[in-house]
């Protein structure tokens, strides 16, 4: 597979503080505070973003689903009320984290966490990132037909400290490519190098690489048959010669 590169002429690793504003970076349970609670105010004990930091952490335990939150909330009630103090010194019942699950808007619950993931996790000069799409195991409908979907997730993968800075999902493979172009769009960081693989050798794409500041490298297969046989017939430059 043939790679192909760009580096704009102008780069540098400022952040866009437009979006997050000039204050410093916040906590997660502030960025957490700004998702609007859905419940009734009447016989409301717990702050939403406490039951929202219960599930992360549920979750990041590999707690999933509404039975195995609760069960975590058991497991750990001692720490969990060091840790989060809340009111009257009572966590959120099984009952009380299910409806919150139920409930939720997942997309804005993302949307907020990788918002606060922005602001913690260390971005290098021309650090590389990885645009990747892979599809959840279980989710797939008439599977072997031309008519199969699936849910994939797409992910921006920080190299170096192996964190996941964004991401977003899709019902089907071929969407994959604008949800790319839109986290690339939406990122706010210049200086940085995206990876990505053949079915990101698109127009749109690359422009939306360089529009946001930054370098990409992309791997070129046949399904750009006129790009792949030039890159073919282009010599391959060595190395540079190192030495110990």
């Amino acid at each position: 597979m043939t790679k192909l590169k760009h580096t704009p002429k102008n780069s540098n690793n400022n952040l866009n503080t437009s979006s997050l504003g000039a204050s410093p970076p916040r906590t997660l349970p502030e960025f957490l505070d700004t998702i609007l609670d859905f419940r009734r105010g009447q016989g409301r004990m717990h702050r939403l973003p406490t039951i929202l930091l219960i599930i992360l952490m549920a979750t990041m335990s590999g707690c999933f689903g509404q039975r195995a939150t609760g069960d975590f909330v058991v497991r750990h009630r001692k720490d969990l009320l060091k840790l989060l103090r809340p009111k009257n010194n009572k966590l959120p019942s099984y009952q009380t984290i299910a409806r919150v699950m139920q409930h939720l808007d997942y997309a804005q619950f993302s949307s907020v966490f990788f918002s606060w993931a922005k602001t913690v996790i260390p971005i290098g000069d021309k650090e590389w990132m990885a645009l990747d799409g892979k599809a959840i195991r279980g989710t797939t409908t008439d599977a072997g037909s031309a008519q199969q979907t699936y849910t994939n997730l797409v992910s921006l993968f920080v190299t170096k400290s192996k964190l996941v800075l964004t991401g977003g999902k899709v019902t089907n493979k071929s969407n994959e490519i604008p949800l790319v172009i839109q986290l690339v769009e939406s990122l706010g960081i210049t200086g940085i190098v995206f990876t990505a693989d053949a079915l990101h050798a698109q127009r749109k794409t690359v422009k939306a690489v360089i529009a946001s500041g930054n370098d990409y490298v992309i791997g070129v297969k046949g399904n750009q048959k006129k790009l792949y046989a030039a890159l073919k017939k282009t010599p391959e430059i060595p190395s540079p010669a190192t030495s110990s």
